[in-house]
């Protein structure tokens, strides 16, 4: 509100006036993200423009004045995987069939800028964090075409045979795997589920395993994905074979009746020792074991009857009484029986059962028989065997250490202290032989008979170390004979050799140009009178040669010079080594010794420059200083030169 008054009375002049200021925005505010930083996500394989999320950036200046607030996007790191519209803010995918196996996350920077993104306008930034969800795109693989399992056919029903698993790259509900025996044999022996935690295959026994029937079963499993999206059927299909081999290994198994009850009828007034029947057994295991049978003397208290031990014929043993007891129940026992002496494998590990024994006595205690087994006391602290009672009536005789060898000792002998238990107690001793076999990889002896062996008394280690000294002597023998043949005889005997051949030094300075005396060299001036033409002067000739030069060809040197005669003379011997037949067949170095008699040019030297006519001037030496000075005396002036004339 405003108002004009007149100044001297205060009043007004005119009414009041309103006046309305609007203040005019300008940019100075940049966008911002409120709800960022963005989690997003996207199912990997998406097609091409699949909406991820839609980001939003608010301005505060003035929305209705001018392009301060009016904002447009971009992306700034995250190409070429998305792309976003740059009015709305949506994030697009980019790119088609982005595999999350390969990449499962993308970080992506949007930029968000007011003025319509023209140059001068503000702009803000935030990340986006594209997870890529999976999608059921693999299908199970086995890492192996075939897998083997061994299991004992003591295996227990409803037990684990094998585990084996169909690796998928996927992962939750899309990695779930459905196993199935599609082919085997043995049709219902086997039975495979899904481990929920693990996905495996799990392979269960449904029947009980018999060696001696079959021991190997070939099975094909199959592993299919449980939810398969119909989307991706092409890159089927979604399952995967393999075959898996189980092998059965037999165990001790015990006899088996052929009939697990019989029922006899036998007379009340039958003799002792009628016989009244037989029970058999035999043994399922692929040896064949004997078989022994004996009553459960609890079971025949009072001993009516026996059984042959090796038969099973069962026989009365004392008269019945058909008023007292009318049925008899008995209770057979059929124990493998194994003949001794035993055989144990080389190959035996430590602590391995070897033999199980068993006793028979005659006496027939009203509470049955209950032998006591232990080792005679010679042998109950050796290191080789040990023995276990098994309380059955029966005992096992087991080793200590394993490597044994039949060099070494190829029977053992164990004393077997037998107690029964009868009042009083007997006992007797009895010599188990135990004897070392050579075994096949799966146990199973091969030769128990003797075998000799020769003592040598070393080992194989030092006889191989002797073998090779002898190998060295003898090559190195060989070496010095091979070198001696190979050695060169010489081309000439010492006696023959060129005396030229030695260097012999002779510390003695010769007198130089005026020396004389040291050479004649009248020898080389009269060559023609001292030359034999029959003898070479390089080597000492064994015979005389067969050329010889006419005596007109002969140049006469007497009246040559110096330099002249010695040219003639090299050429000379030249020529004579040239055509000489019995000159040797290597190359042969003459050196001659022989100074000429002078040059044409004058003397260079400075010490018969005093001596000389010359005109030259030496007097600028005096002005070169102290160093000169004796140069001076001697050239500078005339009275130098003849003091030192």
């Amino acid at each position: 509100m405003s108002q004009a008054v007149d100044r001297i009375t205060n009043l007004p002049v005119e009414p009041k006036s309103e006046f309305v200021v609007k203040v005019q925005d300008i940019n100075d505010n940049e966008p911002k993200f409120v709800d960022g930083p963005y989690l997003a996500g996207v199912p990997e394989m998406s097609p091409l423009g699949t909406m991820v999320v839609q980001v939003e950036a608010t301005d505060a200046d003035d929305p209705t004045y001018g392009n301060s607030a009016r904002v447009v996007y971009s992306i700034v790191h995250g190409q070429p995987y998305f792309s976003v519209e740059p009015k709305t803010g949506i994030i697009r995918t980019a790119l088609a069939n982005m595999d999350r196996e390969s990449r499962d996350q993308y970080v992506l920077v949007i930029q968000a800028k007011d003025m319509v993104g023209q140059m001068g306008g503000l702009s803000g930034t935030t990340t986006v964090t594209v997870t890529l969800t999976d999608v059921n795109d693999n299908p199970p693989r086995f890492t192996h075409d075939s897998y083997q399992y061994t299991v004992l056919e003591s295996l227990p029903l409803q037990s684990v045979v094998a585990r084996i698993k169909a690796a998928d790259i996927d992962i939750g509900s899309n990695a779930e795997i459905d196993y199935r025996i599609m082919d085997g044999d043995g049709p219902g022996m086997f039975n495979i589920t899904t481990d929920e935690d693990t996905q495996e295959g799990v392979i269960f026994l449904q029947k009980t395993l018999d060696f001696e029937t079959i021991n190997s079963f070939a099975l094909k499993i199959e592993a299919t994905n449980r939810n398969i999206d119909s989307n991706f059927l092409s890159l089927g299909p979604f399952s995967d074979t393999t075959s898996v081999k189980v092998t059965v290994e037999d165990v001790n198994e015990p006899p088996i009746f052929s009939s697990p009850l019989s029922q006899m009828v036998v007379s009340e007034d039958a003799k002792m020792g009628t016989s009244i029947g037989r029970v058999s057994a035999h043994d399922p295991d692929s040896l064949n074991s004997a078989i022994r049978y004996s009553i459960d003397r609890n079971t025949d208290l009072e001993r009516f009857f026996n059984v042959d031990a090796l038969s099973g014929v069962i026989s009365t043993a004392k008269p019945l009484d058909r008023e007292a007891n009318s049925v008899h129940n008995l209770t057979i026992f059929a124990i493998e029986s194994r003949k001794f002496p035993c055989s144990m494998s080389q190959s035996k590990p430590l602590i391995n059962m070897i033999q199980t024994i068993s006793a028979v006595d005659k006496d027939e205690p009203p509470n049955g028989h209950r032998f006591y087994y232990a080792l005679a006391e010679p042998v109950a602290t050796n290191l080789n065997f040990t023995l276990r009672d098994n309380k059955d009536n029966t005992a096992s005789i087991l080793t200590k250490r394993g490597g044994f060898r039949r060099r070494e000792q190829p029977v053992y002998r164990l004393p077997v202290l037998i107690v029964d238990s009868g009042s009083p107690a007997l006992s007797s001793t009895n010599t188990l032989s135990v004897r070392v076999c050579e075994c096949d990889s799966d146990g199973v002896a091969l030769s128990c008979g003797a075998v000799a062996y020769t003592a040598t008394g070393l080992s194989t280690g030092a006889l191989l170390a002797i073998l090779g000294c002898i190998i060295t002597l003898l090559v190195m023998v060989l070496l010095i004979v091979t070198m001696r043949r190979r050695k060169k005889e010489p081309l000439i005997l010492e006696e023959e050799r060129d005396v030229r051949e030695n260097i012999v030094r002779y510390d003695d300075e010769g007198g130089g140009e005026e020396d004389t005396e040291a050479f004649d060299m009248v020898t080389l001036r009269n060559l023609n009178v001292i030359r034999d033409p029959n003898v070479r002067r390089d080597v000492t000739p064994d015979t005389p040669t067969f050329f010889h030069y006419p005596s007109a060809s002969r140049p006469a040197y007497k009246n040559l010079p110096d330099n002249v005669v010695f040219r003639e003379f090299i050429w000379e011997r030249l020529k004579d080594a040239d055509v000489d037949p019995s000159a040797p067949p290597y190359d042969s170095l003459q050196t001659y010794a022989f100074e000429g008699s002078g040059s044409v040019a004058e003397s260079l030297s400075s010490l018969e420059s005093l001596s000389t006519d010359s005109d030259q001037n030496y007097d600028y030496l005096s002005n070169w200083g102290p160093r000169f000075k004796k140069l001076a005396d001697l050239y500078g002036n005339s009275e130098g030169a003849s003091v030192f004339s």
